[in-house]
């Protein structure tokens, strides 16, 4: 009965962006996680299954992949709420972490374990065995220095659990998670595929297919430039940078802490202020109505004016750059300043995504695409050779 089963994962700083299947089944969950007890108390136990699981993911992981094996963590919303929740740090490499395997194996998990699957995944009592084709990325830099090859190794030929604990509805099932296949590929190329191509790789942006253009991806670690020309990024030109929006998102966490009084539980919760719709750049303290502009105008223009350095640096290298798109969380955070300061001066051909969920999916998107790309030539692979057996036998 086991099928593999698409897996679409983008592992990004701020959250965990996954896609299954046919596209039927989507996840995000912020990237957070902390260290917890087995028996974790909760209130009103008997009201439990009645709850959203996402918003209460507490669970235990084996892995040969992990540092620390058998480790009890709260993952994502619950996590937040935690004294000692942890996000990825500055310097960080996402492939060496074991917070990246913990956040795609749980996303994994709970997509295996919805009821819609059970058909798909082998269940005896209360143990899934499940089977994904994944497709994911690694930061530019991180590709480069080669590290994709020993992270595709740390998945591949192994099985991964994850156990429930105290997780609304999914209490007390384990999942077994194996990857018949696992894609690994470098972001800035997945940013032009999701730029230039439909889910079923055909070009819909046949303006962009053959320009010179740049792709600014901005995350909370790292910025990668990508090069693309001749429809190939320039592995030789690409550039990755350990320059993201973390570092200011904790600097304005911390000045709004020490100003206001105000604790924020994360990151997560920086980016809400910044990016709501209603009453952005303002928070409440002791139940009044506060502007923090003053905070996040100050670390944020810096931040831009050291991306934007960045860009005028990769284009001084390839003048007959036409078009850079910044794309990725980081960017919606900064578009407005970037714009000004592109603006005020000389001021390159650059643009931003104006449908902010189509920036935070963009990556997700992408290795969609290219995973179910892979699987299609597979498939004809394996069709062709059938035939040819078929016209030996005769």
């Amino acid at each position: 009965m086991n099928k593999s089963r698409i897996a679409a994962v983008d592992v990004g700083n701020d959250s965990v962006k996954a896609i299954f299947g046919k596209m039927e089944a989507e996840l995000n969950i912020p990237n957070v996680i902390a260290r917890d007890i087995e028996d974790r108390p909760v209130i009103g136990i008997e009201e439990l299954d009645t709850k959203d699981p996402l918003e209460g993911i507490h669970i235990r992981v084996h892995s040969p992949a992990l540092k620390e094996n058998n480790v009890i963590y709260r993952v994502g919303h619950l996590a937040t709420k935690s004294n000692n929740a942890t996000e990825l740090d500055l310097g960080s490499a996402k492939s060496d972490e074991d917070q990246t395997l913990v956040m795609l194996f749980a996303a994994l998990a709970l997509d295996a374990v919805r009821p819609e699957n059970e058909n798909v995944f082998r269940r005896i009592n209360n143990v899934i065995d499940s089977s994904y084709t994944l497709g994911t990325g690694l930061p530019l830099r991180e590709v480069k220095e080669g590290r994709d090859a020993g992270y595709r190794s740390k998945l591949v030929g192994s099985v991964h659990q994850v156990e429930f604990l105290v997780t609304p509805k999914y209490q007390g099932i384990k999942v077994n998670i194996k990857f018949d296949e696992v894609k690994i590929y470098p972001e800035g190329f997945a940013a032009y595929i999701n730029l230039v191509m439909d889910n079923n790789l055909n070009i819909i942006n046949k303006d962009l297919i053959d320009k010179r253009i740049l792709i600014q991806d901005i995350g909370g670690l790292s910025t990668d430039i990508a090069v693309i020309k001749n429809r190939n990024v320039d592995d030789d030109k690409a550039q990755g940078f350990n320059l993201g929006v973390s570092e200011s998102l904790e600097a304005i966490r911390e000045e709004i802490r020490t100003k206001h009084g105000v604790e924020l539980d994360s990151r997560r919760d920086v980016v809400e202020i910044l990016t709501k719709k209603n009453d952005r750049n303002h928070i409440m303290v002791r139940g009044s109505r506060t502007s923090v502009h003053d905070i996040t105008d100050r670390i944020l223009l810096d931040l831009a004016k050291k991306q934007y350095r960045l860009l005028r640096n990769v284009w001084a290298k390839n003048s007959q750059t036409e078009i850079c798109y910044f794309v990725g969380g980081g960017s919606i955070v900064l578009k407005d300043y970037l714009k000004t300061l592109n603006n005020n001066l000389d001021g390159f051909n650059i643009d931003f995504f104006e449908d902010e969920k189509e920036s935070i999916w963009m990556m997700a998107n992408a290795y969609y695409k290219l995973i179910s790309d892979f699987i299609r030539k597979a498939n004809k692979e394996k069709e062709k050779a059938v035939q040819e057996q078929k016209a030996v036998k005769k």
